[in-house]
């Protein structure tokens, strides 16, 4: 007999507007929803397009009736970019034009129509904490997601702290190799350069700054925090959140958790990528021609900008590095017209293979890959790690300065190259990673590989942390 919708648990998701919290979110709708939980997975109409135009998200999820979506404005004409820069136009629309129209979308049970049963919890993409209040306005629960590492919430968690000790703001006279003492935990490798990208603001009322520093001091006020890593990654990060956040559910890394859990029952598989972009699988015969860990894959993600300046630096450097390399250039993603040297060009003809978006999961995969030189966004270190391929880190911006610190100092499975682009320099890492040292790293990462593994798997930390919290929303159905 079937349970009435009454006495069944609904989740919303809402992630915030961008491919990769868009990814790791949409895995955690799959994961609930295999675990019989219903969900609702609220896009804005922008991104939902676009995964309806280059994925088969809708055929994909028909394996999971109890996945719904809905969409949501979020207040950009649709020419707007959406990366680099601009990207900060998003907090300010969402906040004028999402917001208000999300509680309207709540009172109006818009998420609890036909058969649906009423919201159990929100899970919210963590810096837009507005949805603590409209939640606890209409009694929704409203747990956060925030999709940086572990290390990086704690580093924004502390950034009060460094203001009063005087360790921020920087000036032309700070010494950026500085190590810092006021985040506890990480005295002995975060430097003042290895602080989020916000944290560069000269001016103390900067938005981004304040936003970022409000958003995670609201976590406190939510009804738990969930972080995709795991508990041997970020152990010492871990360990501080945890005696400021009295609900933590570490349950990462997800893609991993998700095809571990999904491999268990032959009726589901797992779905096609949630990719913005047409993904240009011509990259993966390519790959079938090279030898074995001989080819460095580039990517910068899906919000970096590079300048005309920038992409010949690291042109040269891969072409001059003599390896083979798969380097994913998004459309816009350089600022400026730019056209291949006449004496690059036989390089990058010989040695070299250019897509628009790769199937990113797959290419790290591939028994052809080397390397990863890579924007160190957090879902793609995890990628990383999983595959165990060591990375060059250039990071672009929010948590991806520290995630680059952690590679080169910490886990010891790459090299960090933040605050550079130099042709030499990108020359030279390229051989150390592909050739001089990789062995060393090759060690490393299969360690992480190991761990990363472990977490997952039955009785693993994040896989009893994904029971744990599904338990969790299921008390809260009965209005614990």
């Amino acid at each position: 007999m079937d349970q009435p919708t009454s006495c069944l648990s609904h989740v919303l998701i809402f992630p915030f507007p961008v491919q990769g919290h868009v990814n790791c979110m949409l895995k955690l709708a799959q994961l609930l929803c295999r675990e019989g939980l219903h969900v609702t997975f609220l896009n804005s109409d922008f991104i939902h397009r676009r995964l309806l135009s280059y994925t088969n998200i809708h055929l994909s999820y028909k394996q999971y009736p109890n996945l719904y979506f809905e969409t949501i404005p979020d207040g950009l004409p649709d020419d707007h970019p959406r990366t680099g820069d601009r990207v900060v136009d998003l907090f300010n629309s969402i906040d004028t034009v999402t917001k208000p129209r999300f509680m309207e979308m709540l009172i109006a049970r818009r998420f609890s129509i036909l058969d649906r049963p009423p919201l159990t919890c929100i899970i919210a993409d963590g810096i837009m904490c507005f949805t603590i209040d409209i939640g606890r306005e209409l009694n929704i629960p409203t747990i956060l997601f925030r999709t940086v590492s572990a290390s990086c919430f704690w580093a924004f968690f502390c950034l009060p702290r460094l203001i009063e000790a005087g360790e921020l703001p920087i000036t032309g006279q700070s010494d950026m190799d500085t190590l810092l003492t006021n985040v506890v935990g990480m005295e002995t490798f975060l430097r003042l350069r290895d602080l989020p990208s916000f944290c560069r603001a000269s001016d103390l009322t900067d938005r981004g700054l304040q936003l970022v520093i409000s958003a995670t001091q609201l976590t406190k006020s939510a009804h738990g925090l969930i972080l995709n890593t795991f508990e041997e990654l970020e152990g010492p990060a871990l360990a501080q959140i945890t005696n400021n956040i009295s609900k933590l559910y570490t349950i990462g890394p997800l893609h991993v958790q998700l095809k571990a859990r999904v491999a268990t029952n032959i009726k589901l598989t797992c779905t096609s990528s949630s990719s913005l972009w047409e993904e240009d699988r011509s990259c993966i015969d390519w790959l079938d021609q090279q030898p074995f860990k001989s080819v460095i894959y580039v990517s910068f993600g899906s919000m970096t900008v590079l300048t005309r300046d920038q992409f010949m630096e690291f042109l040269h450097g891969f072409v001059n590095s003599g390896k083979p390399f798969l380097w994913v250039v998004r459309p816009k993603s350089v600022a400026e017209d730019y056209q291949i040297p006449e004496e690059l060009l036989e390089g990058t003809r010989q040695r070299g293979y250019i897509v628009e978006w790769a199937p990113q999961e797959e290419v790290l995969a591939h028994p052809a890959i080397g390397g990863f030189l890579t924007h160190s966004g957090w879902n793609s270190t995890l990628e990383s790690i999983y595959e165990g391929v060591p990375m060059i880190c250039w990071p672009f911006y929010a948590d991806q300065q520290v995630n680059s610190r952690l590679v080169g100092e910490v886990w010891k499975i790459g090299l960090d190259m933040k605050d550079t682009c130099d042709r030499v320099i990108i020359e030279n890492m390229v051989k150390d990673l592909i050739e001089t040292r990789k062995d060393e790293f090759a060690k490393s990462a299969r360690l992480m590989t190991k761990l990363a593994m472990k977490s997952v798997s039955e009785n693993g930390s994040s896989y009893c942390n994904l029971d744990r919290l599904i338990k969790d929303i299921k008390l809260m159905r009965n209005g614990n």
